[in-house]
């Protein structure tokens, strides 16, 4: 899977740009806040219809402007994709594929597999829970379109249920209808711990193995399922929590509440591993992502790395590098010289400068 070029339009920083790319390294160089990550945003949003920093669309469009457009062209299994997107600053955005525009933005996942790796993603394991559950959330949505459906309609009936919470004090009678809502919590809620379980009992011998890689030492790293509940009482606990709902107005049980645990040896990484065993746990988990895309559709992702290599060692910069051979690469760094340091192959290298893109 690769993308070919991108055209951005009225995008962040950019007036106008095209750019092709190599199908294996692709390096966007340059001082900082010139419009490299903008680049690495784009080909994230063309694939999975979000930016990775949360950035509403209305953010997104170029100061004066209503309107931004990026149009891409990927490979998959040798077929062609032409992928259309509009950016609207009061609406919501448009997406076409091959000239069909889609009904739903949701309806784009699946079709482009991205990693994406950025020096936030190190601390991914100190971070709060809701990093680590858009992480699963994100690589599985990629993934399966049945995980898509699932987690789709369970946000949404929980931002239901927690409306109707705040409406009872207006209209009390509502609390009747309160057990039909319960009844969709309790069958999507399962279906999304079903899968995340699932998904966890193949990451972990990925993630094992390419840990032990990078140490050097054969440490058992296992990665828990902290779940809020499991799928066998969940019915239970929203039945045993339905006064405190009512009384705090939220939905207090369930997946929105999951967690991930990181344990070395049986020792918790996040609450007593070192800053160091947190970062190389880190950085194995955004490796297992490539690994698991590999597994699952037997294809490599694109992987978008933005000035990553800066925040790692001469070890980990090293790991990285060599893991990434054979695997579509889109590169920022402000510098070219950690890539000459580890005669790094530079496929195509580009100077970013003020939004001004030039092949070197």
């Amino acid at each position: 899977m690769i993308i070919e070029s991108i055209e951005i339009e009225n995008f962040r920083n950019y007036e106008k740009t095209y750019i092709e790319f190599d199908k294996n390294t692709n390096i966007f160089y340059g001082d900082n806040a010139q419009g490299k990550t903008n680049v690495l945003e784009a080909v994230f949003l063309s694939g999975t219809t979000k930016s990775h920093k949360g950035s509403k669309d209305s953010e997104i469009v170029r100061f004066g402007q209503t309107d931004a457009y990026i149009r891409s062209n990927f490979i998959k299994n040798d077929v062609a994709y032409k992928v259309n997107m509009q950016l609207r600053s009061s609406k919501k955005k448009s997406i076409s594929i091959n000239g069909e525009n889609l009904k739903k933005a949701a309806q784009l996942l699946g079709l482009v597999n991205i990693v994406f790796f950025s020096p936030e993603d190190l601390s991914i394991i100190k971070s709060g829970p809701s990093e680590r559950r858009r992480f699963i959330d994100l690589e599985l949505c990629q993934l399966d379109k049945g995980y898509l459906f699932n987690l789709t309609n369970y946000n949404k009936i929980v931002n239901q249920r927690n409306k109707l919470l705040k409406s009872m004090d207006n209209n009390y009678s509502l609390k009747d209808t309160i057990d039909v809502w319960d009844e969709q919590l309790k069958f999507y809620g399962t279906e999304v711990i079903k899968r995340r379980k699932k998904f966890l009992e193949d990451l972990n011998p990925v993630i094992n193995d390419i840990h032990s890689k990078l140490t050097g030492k054969n440490d058992v790293l296992r990665v828990v399922y902290d779940c809020d509940c499991t799928e066998e009482d969940y019915g239970e606990k929203i039945k045993a929590n339905k006064i405190k709902d009512l009384k705090y107005k939220t939905t207090s049980v369930g997946p929105h509440r999951d967690d991930l645990k990181f344990y070395i040896e049986n020792v918790n990484v996040r609450k007593y591993g070192s800053q160091g065993q947190q970062r190389t746990v880190a950085l194995s988990l955004k490796l297992s992502e490539i690994e698991m895309v590999k597994i699952t559709i037997g294809d490599t992702p694109i992987l978008l790395l933005d000035d990553v290599l800066s925040e790692l060692d001469a070890n980990r910069q090293n790991y990285l590098l060599s893991s990434i051979k054979n695997i579509q690469t889109i590169i920022t760094c402000t510098g070219l010289d950690d890539f000459i340091k580890n005669r790094f192959t530079l496929n195509k290298c580009f100077e970013v400068t003020d939004g001004n893109i030039i092949l070197r």
